[in-house]
């Protein structure tokens, strides 16, 4: 029987959902993070049950020829890049396998193809949003993610997925922040003021910072970020966000403009969309390009039809539909985000779009049962998936055409499943590949009725 702390060798055979290796040791499988089949590792287990354990490597006696050698990695979590340590064209046949896996065994479908697998052009250095959590080591101000089972902050000095620009002005902050003896906020305790550091940035370099703090704005923090805002000219924006919740989400419920614009603005498909603290957008810009142009391919005829943007976030698609689509119907629960969509519906011109702040599931259901003529729905939900009762509104109304973008495949293929099961064909299935060095896998499905 495997206690926690035990040491063993173990030989990785495989990747599973969710990116862990699987690797078997006295017929007990063995879930081991960033570890690459055909690895041989040496493992501290963290974690067991009857039928399984999990465990952190502590040595790679034997690296997997698909591993990427260079000192940089580590074996906590690689600034959040879980995949970082396979090879690119290997990464992307794992997240095909993870796909079909959760198909096979969630959806019961087999033998999936892919319509389209879009890889990035860019690996690294493509987040446009960045949270890291800040603490205290050696006299000094960090910041980082929690390592993994701890509330540790492991320290990022370079991450390798968000802009040089932004791991630069961190950088600064973290160093100005020591010097005037900030308090760092202490969860266990509820006390501190500085709780996270948070950047956005657009396709031109323009970035908003926005510090996540509780109680009340100091005048030498007001100081510091009046600097930042003067030393780096594409910082255009900063806010405040005051949390006072005993809670890890960093954004509080108070957003404070201190200085500059209060979004920023990102282009696409020449609509200039407005970004707040708060709003959701999509993570790598390059790869949503390619995204929302498969996504809407798959729509037949858009001309004259009456569409549903279902998890509307800012509108992004629902507007870039508007310019072809009859009639479009954005349904967003975060206030925040039906604002920005409605600011930057009116700064485009954009006039056949109703936008409904209320959930997918009353704003649907509302929908569906009014005069409206709905031809289409397309689906960009959180990882949860779609609520069941929207799923049940739009099989019963008969909708013909779905198209689904999903980031959860888990969740993506209970779904479909359901929609199979209830006279629905998948017609479309593909993969967009929007975080390269992370095991997440974005998805773009088209089903229709039969």
């Amino acid at each position: 029987m495997l206690k926690i702390g035990d040491l063993i060798e173990v030989s990785i055979d495989k990747i599973v959902f969710g990116g862990e290796g699987l690797g078997y040791y006295n017929d007990i499988a063995i879930f081991v993070p960033m570890s690459v089949p055909g690895d041989k590792l040496k493992v501290e287990i963290i974690s067991n049950k009857k039928t399984y354990a999990r465990g952190l490597i502590k040595k790679v006696i034997k690296p997997s020829i698909d591993r990427v050698s260079s000192e940089k990695i580590s074996f906590e979590d690689y600034h959040g890049c879980d995949f970082a340590m396979i090879n690119y064209e290997k990464q992307i046949e794992y997240k095909k396998e993870m796909v079909k896996e959760v198909f096979s065994r969630i959806a019961k479908i087999d033998n999936i193809q892919f319509d389209k697998v879009l890889l990035a052009n860019t690996i690294f250095n493509y987040r446009n949003k960045v949270i890291e959590q800040i603490g205290y080591r050696n006299g000094k101000v960090i910041s980082g993610f929690y390592k993994r089972r701890s509330h540790e902050i492991f320290e990022v000095k370079d991450n390798y997925l968000q802009p040089k620009e932004i791991n630069k002005i961190f950088t600064y902050l973290k160093n100005r922040f020591s010097e005037k003896k900030l308090t760092i906020y202490d969860e266990r305790k509820h006390k501190g003021m500085l709780r996270n550091l948070m950047a956005r940035v657009n396709s031109n370099g323009e970035i908003m910072l926005v510090v996540i703090i509780k109680g009340n704005i100091i005048k030498e923090l007001k100081k510091i970020l009046k600097d930042t805002y003067n030393k780096y000219k594409n910082v255009i924006s900063i806010y405040i966000s005051i949390n006072n919740n005993k809670t890890n989400f960093a954004l509080g419920n108070k957003n404070i403009l201190l200085y500059g614009e209060e979004t920023i603005k990102e282009n696409l498909f020449d609509i200039n969309f407005n970004i707040s603290p708060t709003s959701f957008f999509q993570i790598n810009i390059e790869q949503t390009k390619k995204l929302y142009e498969l996504a809407i391919s798959y729509f037949n005829n858009i001309n004259n039809k009456n569409i549903v943007d279902a998890y509307s976030g800012t509108g992004t698609i629902g507007m870039i539909l508007s310019k072809q689509a009859k009639k479009i119907f954005s349904i967003e629960l975060a206030e925040s985000s039906s604002k920005d969509a409605e600011k930057t519906a009116k700064e485009n011109n954009i006039s056949n779009i109703t936008f409904i702040n209320d959930t997918v599931e009353n704003g649907l259901t509302k929908l569906l049962n009014s005069d409206e003529k709905i031809d289409s729905i397309i689906f960009d939900p959180p990882r949860k998936g779609i609520d069941k009762n929207s799923l049940q509104e739009v099989i019963d109304k008969n909708i013909n055409e779905l198209v689904y973008i999903s980031c959860n495949p888990s969740t993506l293929a209970r779904d479909i499943g359901i929609l199979v099961e209830n006279g629905y064909k998948l017609m479309n299935l593909s993969i967009v590949d929007m975080f390269p060095q992370t095991s997440h896998v974005e998805t773009v499905v088209l089903m229709s009725r039969v």
